[in-house]
């Protein structure tokens, strides 16, 4: 890029940075201090409000990057990931949505300690929580680090080393002073200039192919250099049976993992009530499967107008397609139009990543501190307040995740997003639905549900070609690859449940009926929900 256009994206870097940083610095101004208002914003936000909120969570630096560049560069294959994220949220609003807003408080694991000993489940739920937002976060950073570089024309490490330290501190202090009303409030304003910038870049798609969809796939097959194979499965995931498992795999992960999500389920009690909860949820269907439609013409549009070569060279994950295509569509490079447009672009992912690396970081300071510190805190002296050690907490994961985002640099977002949707459906999936609905669970199942679906997936990711063996892998110099598949879900999901189900067959310990019935009242009915 140009002096020029360099200088027009960091004034909109600026401008988002500086408001939500005013937003943030109102709300801690106006603050009471409480636990209820850091981690649920008072519960003071309308269902619109919420949805919008929970769209800008959802709607993360993988979906506007890596899923439209996964479509530009394998086509067909790519639509997985758009699909998958959209379809779940089916499974959110039917199964858990008001049912976790009756039973909980703050954390999910509020949801499962209601009939069981609070104390292990507190502490196996916090842990995968916090493992789950870690490996969330580790998606945005890396999106952020890309994004920057390629405005500012800087390839160097060290260009992409301060991006990422950069947006690490800034969600540090996002969630330190504003706590939930402040996140909530930048994520509404990220969901509107997200779907605001997604239906530009659509439109102006469209219109260069006049409309005519069928125009832009048969485009997007020629300049692949696949031809038809461009839009049918099999170009990424369609070779040997390690490569078709590991589509069953992720589509598992993406379509189970969403309600396992801990900042996404921690937006249910941001609202007064679970029908608000629940008509929330309604709101960010709207927006979300709007957005991610908008991704396919997106992702295809990349493919017949940058071209997957282009798209390739500037980046081999094919993070960088929509800037690409955004710079392509405004005139090209050199134009002021293709600059404004690109700087634009760039900006609103930006936005995209600052708001989303807030509400991860939110939800995984509220596991530290409500589940986890006060769980294991000592009655000696004067306990530490949950809401200062959610603080220090923050900058504890802030930590954690640049480091681990400096390492994954060169990994597709939208793949790293899958990883952490398969911790999640694995070690929070089963303990959720089986408190929710059996009512012979018992705690050494709770337990064992959350340790049987985390530690295997951890382990096969550690073993997969995602870590080692491979020229992509974190680690390409060695190799200690014994899992075929790069996504755990097809294996580790089901071990968490059947670890569930062991874990309570064999515990010795009796169901509390009185405990279940209660719970299933008020998940029901919201009798007696906070």
């Amino acid at each position: 890029m140009t002096g020029n256009q360099q200088t027009l994206a960091v004034l909109l870097f600026s401008a988002f940075v500086a408001v939500t940083l005013g937003i943030t610095t109102w709300v801690s101004r106006n603050r009471r201090g409480s636990a209820e208002e850091f981690y649920a914003g008072g519960r003071l936000f309308s269902p619109m409000e919420n949805g919008f909120a929970i769209a800008g969570d959802y709607m993360s630096a993988a979906s506007f990057l890596g899923i439209s560049g996964l479509i530009a560069l394998f086509g067909y294959d790519g639509l997985l990931y758009s699909v998958g994220f959209l379809v779940a949220w089916l499974v959110v609003l039917f199964l858990v949505a008001e049912l976790v807003r009756n039973c909980g408080r703050f954390t999910l694991a509020d949801v499962v300690a209601a009939r069981m000993s609070e104390r292990p489940v507190r502490i196996a739920v916090g842990t995968a929580s916090v493992t789950v937002s870690v490996l969330y976060l580790v998606a945005q950073m890396v999106g952020a680090g890309i994004l920057v570089a390629l405005l500012l024309g800087g390839t160097s490490e060290a260009t992409r080393v301060w991006t990422v330290i950069g947006v690490g501190a800034l969600m540090v202090v996002y969630v330190s002073l504003g706590g939930m009303r402040a996140t909530t409030w930048i994520q509404i304003v990220k969901a509107v200039l997200l779907m605001g910038g997604a239906i530009a870049l659509t439109v102006l798609v469209l219109v260069r192919f006049h409309g005519d969809f069928d125009h832009l796939l048969r485009t997007a097959a020629e300049r692949s250099g696949h031809g038809d194979a461009f839009l049918a499965p099999g170009l990424r995931y369609g070779g040997d049976w390690s490569a078709r498992l590991d589509f069953i795999s992720l589509g598992l992960a993406l379509v189970l993992g969403t309600a396992g999500l801990p900042h996404i389920l921690s937006r249910f009690y941001t609202v007064p009530t679970a029908r608000a909860a629940r008509r929330s949820v309604v709101w960010s269907i709207g927006l979300i499967g709007g957005f991610y439609l908008m991704t396919i013409v997106l992702g295809f549009g990349a493919a017949a107008i940058v071209g997957p070569d282009a798209v390739r060279r500037s980046n081999a994950a094919g993070n960088t397609a929509v800037p690409l295509l955004a710079l392509d569509l405004g005139g090209g490079s050199g134009s002021t139009g293709g600059a404004v447009l690109f700087a634009i672009v760039a900006a609103v992912a930006f936005a995209t990543i600052l708001a989303v690396v807030a509400g991860i970081t939110l939800a995984s300071s509220a596991s530290v501190a409500h589940d986890l510190y006060a769980s294991l805190r000592r009655p000696r002296g004067k306990p530490r307040s949950e809401v200062a050690v959610a603080r220090a907490a923050a900058v504890g994961t802030g930590v954690v995740a640049i480091g681990l985002g400096l390492l994954a640099r060169d990994l597709n977002v939208a793949f790293l997003v899958g990883l952490a949707f398969a911790v999640a459906a694995s070690a929070h999936l089963p303990v959720l639905l089986y408190s929710l609905f059996w009512r012979g669970f018992t705690t050494r199942g709770a337990v064992w549900a959350v340790y049987g679906g985390l530690v295997p997936a951890l382990l096969l990711v550690l073993l997969s070609p995602v870590v080692s063996g491979s020229p992509g892998s974190l680690f390409p110099g060695v190799d200690f690859q014994y899992f075929p598949l790069e996504n755990p879900g097809l294996v580790s999901i089901p071990l968490g449940f059947l670890a569930g189900w062991l874990g309570t067959v064999v515990s010795a310990q009796e169901p509390d009926a009185a405990k279940h019935a209660e719970t299933e009242v008020r998940s029901l009915t919201g009798a007696g929900a906070v």
